[in-house]
């Protein structure tokens, strides 16, 4: 289990994250394109580099799974999982709904969930068996009582195949007709807080989801695969997220 100690370490992760991150928004930086053609900044690989370097004195037994820089004693039970920008699209667009997203992953289970939007100093955190904050506040999802008053929101139709962009749009179908597009974490953190009551995504890795299960849970909401099962380090990337649990049989459903 995450101890408070963990948390307290997450949370100076995301702010040496959010030093080098903040004067390089809407600002000057080299880009490329990896080898699945995404993109990624200097300032990515920047802010991973600053909390690997933290964890690295701090934590030295511990694993670290970064989207930049990959894997540190794979073998470890503890690992922690790093996306410096989640969202490097809309950082390079000057959109400040990119997240960073910290969690600490034990046995392959996350534990330990830290959502952080360094421009606008919002922070999400989530620790089993703890209410999730919002800057320290605790925050709760809200109640949805049928599929057909939910708002649903997505990063973009173009991170679905065709069968996976038909079983969404089946989906959105039977919501409330109110869909939104683009967010990445930030979307999680809007449902954690009640602001949102399904997101459905698929195509994630690891690094996108782990630091999401506990804040979403932690604040009342569920997260599942697609076939209403739990998340783990296993899970094959088509997620979604719930604010009112009892609702996960008519998305199920609704996804065919």
């Amino acid at each position: 289990m995450a101890t408070a100690r963990d948390l307290e370490l997450a949370n100076r992760l995301a702010d040496a994250a959010g030093s080098v991150i903040r004067p390089m928004f809407r600002g000057d930086w080299s880009h490329e394109r990896k080898a699945d053609e995404s993109p990624v900044t200097e300032v990515d690989k920047a802010a991973e580099a600053a909390m690997r370097a933290i964890l690295e004195s701090e934590a030295p037994e511990d694993g670290i799974i970064g989207e930049e820089y990959g894997t540190r004693n794979e073998s470890a039970g503890r690992q922690w999982v790093l996306d410096p920008i989640d969202g490097t699209i809309s950082f390079m667009a000057g959109r400040p709904i990119f997240g960073t997203l910290i969690s600490l992953v034990q046995d392959g289970w996350p534990v330990l969930g830290i959502i952080d939007q360094p421009v606008g100093r919002e922070r999400w955190a989530g620790r089993i068996g703890q209410d999730t904050t919002f800057n320290g506040a605790p925050v709760r999802t809200r109640s949805c009582k049928s599929l057909s008053d939910a708002t649903l929101a997505s990063s973009g139709p173009q991170y679905f195949s065709d069968a996976d962009g038909a079983a969404f749009m089946s989906l959105a179908a039977q919501t409330s007709k109110i869909v939104v597009w683009g967010g990445d974490c930030y979307n999680y953190g809007l449902l954690a807080g009640g602001n949102l009551d399904v997101v459905c995504e698929a195509g994630l890795k690891l690094y996108d989801y782990a630091a999401l299960v506990p804040i979403v849970e932690g604040a009342g909401g569920l997260m599942a695969d697609w076939q209403g099962n739990p998340l783990d380090a296993d899970s094959d990337g088509r997620v979604l997220a719930l604010g009112e649990p009892a609702r996960l049989e008519e998305v199920l459903e609704a996804m065919g």
